[in-house]
């Protein structure tokens, strides 16, 4: 989200990455964004350190190719089933499904519910801040 005074994040995203990270999940982010736009936002958010990995559009193939999560993967010694791609643009989560990764639809986003359903993802939530207690519940039901 942009705004004329810089970047905003989603109401309660700033809370949720922290709690993600405190919980060791690995986080990365794989954005149709470029490189300078990305590096503008992560510096403008101060949220940088808890992306050591990240892909941008301008350096590898864009979605819904899946060259920039292998790339991820392949940095975090991963393979398609260790990892779950939470997306808010049908792109994102054909990425990867050409991966074979299963997803998470955020439907405050890009494109609405409806339209991301459509690509199988794994499940959907509908605020930011809810994605921790779906992956808990993830968790029990393995």
């Amino acid at each position: 989200m942009r705004s004329k005074h810089g970047s905003e994040l989603f109401s309660g995203a700033r809370e949720t990455l922290h709690t993600l990270a405190q919980q060791d999940y690995w986080l990365a982010i794989a954005t149709g964004k470029s490189r300078r736009g990305l590096d503008k936002v992560l510096e403008e958010t101060g949220l940088a350190a808890l992306f050591p990995i990240t892909r941008c559009a301008d350096e590898t193939c864009s979605k819904p190719h899946p060259q920039m999560l292998e790339e991820i993967l392949t940095d975090y010694d991963a393979t398609p089933h260790d990892a779950l791609m939470i997306g808010d643009s049908e792109y994102d989560l054909l990425m990867a499904r050409n991966i074979g990764m299963d997803s998470l639809a955020v439907s405050y986003g890009v494109h609405g519910l409806e339209r991301l359903l459509q690509h199988e993802p794994r499940g959907h939530v509908d605020n930011v801040a809810r994605i921790p207690g779906w992956l808990a519940e993830q968790k029990v039901k393995k």
